[in-house]
C-alpha cells in the first residue's frame, strides 16, 4: 500500500526551473513542507510567494563547499526534521571531446558529482540520527547508457549511479532509502546548447519528455511502503532507441 507523504518535509536542489520545480511543486501538492533550494534568490522568493506558506526559499550556492555543509541546519530550522532530500540541481555539456572546453566541463563535474556528493553528505547524519529518511537523485539514463554526444555529462552521471547505489548500501541498515530517477531528455533550460536542429527534431518527433512526468515519477518511488526501494526509476520517451 502506498504510504502518504502529508506532513513530510522535502529539500530540493536547483529547484528554482525545470525538474526542480515541478518536483517542488508536486511535493507541495502531496502535503510537503519543501525547501526550495537555488542560488538565485530573488526567484526563489518570488516562486514561494505564489507557492504558499508551505514553500520555504533557500539560497545556497551549491559551489561553495562551506554552505553546503551548512546547509541541513538551514533546512531544519526554515522547516523541521528533513525527511526527504532530492538532489536535483546539476548542469549539461553535450558535444565531441576533442573539441570541449574542460573550464566547461570542470563546472558540470563539479556541479553534477562534487557538489550532489557533498549535499548528500550534509543532510545523512541527521536521517542516520532519526533512523529514517529518503534521498533521490536527478540521474539520467546517460547514467547507464553512455550516450555519444555527451561524454562528459555521461561519465558524471554514471558517477552519480556508483555513489548513490554504494551509499545506499551503506545507509539501508539506518532505515534510509536512495535511489534515482533517470530520465531521458527532458523540456528544460540544460537543453539549451543542443544544436537547433537536433532540439526541432526531438520536438516534432515526441522523443522529449515534460517535467511533470519526472516529478510525477519521484512521487511513485517516495510513496512506495516503507520496506521496498526503488533504486533507479529510467523514464523514456516511447520513440527513443535505447
Amino acid at each position: 500500500m502506498a504510504q502518504s507523504l502529508n506532513s513530510k518535509v522535502a529539500a530540493v536542489t536547483g529547484a528554482a526551473s525545470g525538474i526542480g520545480l515541478e518536483c517542488a511543486k508536486i511535493l507541495l501538492e502531496q502535503g510537503c513542507t519543501v525547501v526550495l533550494i537555488d542560488r538565485d534568490g530573488a526567484k526563489l522568493e518570488a516562486l514561494c510567494a505564489d507557492l504558499g506558506e508551505r514553500a520555504k526559499p533557500l539560497v545556497v550556492d551549491l559551489l561553495d563547499g562551506a554552505q553546503v555543509d551548512g546547509m541541513a541546519a538551514r533546512i531544519e530550522a526554515l522547516a523541521g526534521p528533513l525527511d526527504i532530500f532530492h538532489a536535483n540541481a546539476g548542469a549539461y555539456v553535450g558535444g565531441p571531446a576533442a573539441e570541449g572546453d574542460p573550464d566547461i566541463w570542470d563546472r558540470v563535474l563539479n556541479l553534477n558529482v562534487n557538489a550532489a556528493f557533498r549535499c548528500v553528505r550534509a543532510v545523512l547524519p541527521g536521517m542516520i540520527e532519526r533512523r529514517s529518511g529518503d534521498i533521490v537523485f536527478t540521474s539520467s539514463v546517460a547514467g547507464v547508457v553512455p550516450v555519444v554526444w555527451e561524454p562528459v555529462y555521461t561519465a558524471s552521471k554514471f558517477a552519480v549511479q556508483a555513489f548513490l547505489h554504494a551509499t545506499r548500501r551503506q545507509v539501508a541498515p539506518h532505515g534510509i532509502r536512495m535511489g534515482a530517477v533517470l530520465p531521458g531528455p527532458v523540456v528544460t533550460a540544460l537543453l539549451d546548447d543542443w544544436p537547433k536542429e537536433k532540439m526541432e527534431e526531438a520536438l516534432a518527433n515526441g522523443s522529449l519528455m515534460q517535467p511533470r512526468e519526472v516529478a510525477e515519477a519521484l512521487v511513485f518511488m517516495l510513496t512506495r511502503p516503507k520496506g521496498v526501494v526503488v533504486r533507479d526509476l529510467v523514464l523514456l520517451p516511447n520513440s527513443v532507441d535505447l
